[in-house]
């Protein structure tokens, strides 16, 4: 059995591609991310004023997709990506499964309690 973990990407693409091309690629996308992965929700945020000049272009159409894939997976969505005209700039990040934030934060809290305890039973042996 593989081990899998939550990803997020987010696309932008180039409105040069017109109504019917930005949905051609959100397609494509949604239909390859399906095939090797489990897609859990797609986000259009829609057209928005980019911070700087891309290729020429001051707007690009934001996508957010969440998926749940093996490791080996994203990097090839990267490499695709990167080769697919009218992507403009993408971005996949792992995120963090709930049940381990919240043991990393009880951890954390268990250590700061720890050492404060220590902290007291050396100023008392003092």
């Amino acid at each position: 059995m593989a081990i899998t973990a939550n990803y997020e990407t987010v696309m932008v693409i180039s409105m040069k591609q017109g109504e019917d091309g930005i949905q051609a690629l959100i397609e494509k996308f949604k239909a390859l991310i399906e095939k090797h992965a489990t897609l859990q929700s797609v986000d259009e945020w829609g057209k928005r004023k980019l911070a700087y000049l891309i290729n020429k272009e001051s707007e690009g159409y934001y996508v957010l997709m969440n998926f749940e894939s093996e490791a080996s997976f994203p990097a090839e969505l990267d490499r695709i990506y990167k080769i697919t005209d009218g992507i403009m700039r993408s971005l996949i990040i792992r995120k963090d499964d709930d049940a381990e934030v919240v043991a990393k934060v009880e951890e954390a809290k268990e250590e700061a309690v720890a050492e404060e305890a220590a902290e007291t039973v050396e100023a008392t042996e003092e």
